[in-house]
């Protein structure tokens, strides 16, 4: 976290620079030395801005994989079968199995689950900074009770109650949550086996940081 300060801070300075150049860009000239002039400052601001978008990525890995390493730490106690967490283009996946989570058919948490989602939402706490997305995934064998209607209505009702329980009981700003039920159709293994089933029947808990405010000052 340390080296993503420091990149914020040699991100102000870059800044700093830019408007300095501005700055310059505006003294009165001949036509001829603002032309040269002009020249040079945008060569600088093409330089400092290739800075800038290296800082921006940096920052962003840096602050990435400490969150990423910060929930492993925490959630130590799971089986792998249970819960994992990847890095997949700039954001952490915790993926949470329906073995952890739900009964078949159910959308009502599991005790064992709430531990897991108590222990990531300490987590969360901590890195206000963060957007939460809940995803609910299915296999594809339709469902045969009379509490959902299909796949889709089973998928949007565990990723509903995951949002539930991370605000209601564990304090979890309700702005910070998104609820989406993905049903059948993003599957991580084949569906035509029983392993390949159980492996799809998931949540995701997508965690994205919210750079915006970085970037904005950056650009």
């Amino acid at each position: 976290m340390l080296s993503a300060a420091k990149n914020f801070f040699i991100g102000l300075a870059l800044i700093a620079l830019l408007s300095s150049l501005a700055c310059k860009s505006k003294a009165p000239l001949s036509q001829k030395k603002a032309k040269d002039q002009s020249a040079i400052l945008l060569k600088e601001r093409d330089s400092l801005l290739g800075e800038i978008d290296k800082l921006k990525g940096n920052s962003s890995d840096v602050y990435i994989n400490s969150l990423k390493n910060s929930l492993k730490d925490a959630l130590t106690g799971f089986n792998t079968d249970e819960l994992n967490i990847e890095v997949r283009s700039g954001k952490v996946y915790v993926s949470m199995s329906d073995k952890l989570l739900f009964r078949t058919g159910s959308a009502n948490v599991e005790d064992k689950g709430k531990m897991a989602l108590k222990t990531l939402a300490v987590v969360l706490e901590k890195n206000q900074q963060i957007d939460i997305m809940v995803e609910g995934h299915t296999d594809n064998l339709p469902i045969k009770n009379s509490s959902y209607k299909d796949n889709w209505d089973l998928s949007t009702a565990r990723a509903t109650s995951i949002v539930r329980i991370l605000s209601q009981d564990y304090k979890v700003a309700p702005v910070r949550l998104m609820a989406c039920g993905r049903s059948e159709y993003s599957p991580v293994a084949n569906n035509k086996t029983p392993d390949g089933r159980a492996r799809n029947r998931r949540t995701e808990i997508i965690l994205s940081p919210k750079l915006e405010q970085l970037y904005k000052i950056l650009n």
